[in-house]
């Protein structure tokens, strides 16, 4: 365990980053992190506020039963099925870590101090079933810090609006397009109109849309590649950037309209911009780059904990980093699209990915429990 002076002196980067306006949130989670007391010490040290959690994050904490063996036997002796034995494993997960982050919550009036909990990936295209599942899952975690994760699918926009109406805070994953997020916070201030035309005390629902960065980049520069000339491998590594930095221009377009201004009186809260995915896929790219260049005030940015530590070590926060630079980022989308790269196409073969990826994510810890179950004896269904 490092001293608190350590520990100060390891974070510098992280609190000029919060003292910014950026919530810094740890994607991940798991059994061992929560027993270890390592989430505590993260929020004790490196100015974490917040946690995020996927299939995929889920898949690989549950799937190596690490930590998690005292209550499978348990759930075994009850014969429960695989879904209700994944779900109890992860609910339990989430309480444990909300009631950690509670004091954050506390202190930053529900803005911050959050855990996020996914809906059943298999539920992306069923806007009924998925909002039964957000409702389900908010009430067996029994947190106030807790937030539902609904993908920004088609099917996802009315479940958000419906889930929002009932009071339940909301984090909107898996955002790629400009459009899309336009139509996420559309959603949100439809949600908080029908919240508050049932009674609802606006100022108690919070909201975060998460914008994917990486992937953005890991395709386009796939294709830049493809392409090979000049041009297209020095647009490289700039598309995710000038999406994240127009999706901050249409969050303060919007956010600063009439429509949120009469929300605003009523005690609303915004739906902040999360920057998701922020991981640096291309070992060319600093590891910080996510980080570093989309510095903005009032934004979330979840962070494996790896960019974390990078960040602490190495990061360059140097303010701003998004206002302003609206015309060069359309500017370089525009260069893409010159090249025949089809923005339209690129967002929505990464929505259908990363919806399938958590899917299969899910269908692997659900196998996984399946076995853990079953050499207990017992046959999940």
């Amino acid at each position: 365990m490092i001293t608190v002076t350590e520990a100060a002196a390891t974070a510098v980067n992280l609190k000029r980053l919060s003292d910014e306006g950026v919530s810094i949130w740890l994607d991940d989670l798991s059994r061992k992190r929560i027993a270890s007391g390592n989430l505590a010490e993260l929020v004790a040290t490196k100015h974490v506020v917040g946690v995020t959690t996927n299939p995929s994050i889920f898949q690989a904490a549950i799937g190596s039963g690490e930590g998690y063996e005292e209550q499978l036997a348990e759930l075994a002796v009850r014969s429960v099925t695989v879904d209700e034995a994944v779900r109890m494993m992860t609910t339990a997960d989430v309480r444990a870590a909300a009631d950690i982050l509670r004091p954050v919550y506390d202190a930053t009036g529900g803005r911050d101090g959050r855990v996020s909990i996914e809906v059943d990936p298999r539920l992306a295209h069923h806007t009924a079933a998925t909002v039964a599942e957000a409702k389900q899952l908010a009430w067996l975690v029994d947190r106030p810090n807790v937030m539902i994760k609904i993908p920004a699918t088609e099917a996802g926009l009315p479940a958000i609006t419906e889930v929002v109406g009932l009071g339940i805070s909301v984090n909107v994953t898996l955002i790629f397009s400009l459009e899309r997020y336009r139509q996420v916070m559309d959603a949100y201030l439809a949600g908080l109109e029908k919240a508050q035309a049932s009674g609802v005390d606006l100022a108690t629902v919070h909201s975060v849309a998460s914008f994917f960065v990486s992937r953005v980049d890991s395709e386009i520069d796939k294709r830049l590649a493809k392409v090979g000339t000049d041009e297209a491998l020095a647009l490289k590594g700039r598309a995710a950037l000038a999406n994240a930095r127009l999706a901050y221009e249409a969050y303060e377009d919007v956010f600063g309209a009439s429509r949120w201004t009469a929300l605003a009186t009523a005690g609303a809260n915004k739906q902040r911009p999360l920057w998701a995915s922020t991981g640096v896929k291309d070992p060319a790219y600093k590891d910080t780059l996510y980080v570093d260049e989309l510095v903005a005030p009032g934004t979330v940015n979840t962070m494996p904990e790896a960019t974390l530590d990078a960040t602490a070590d190495h990061g360059d926060i140097h303010g701003d980093a998004v206002s302003g630079g609206y015309a060069q980022a359309r500017a370089d989308l525009a260069a893409v699209e010159r090249l025949g790269i089809s923005y339209d196409e690129v967002v929505k073969q990464l929505e259908d990915e990363g919806v399938a990826k958590f899917e299969a994510a899910w269908g692997d810890l659900l196998d996984a429990v399946k076995v853990s179950l079953s050499g207990k004896g017992v046959e999940g269904e």
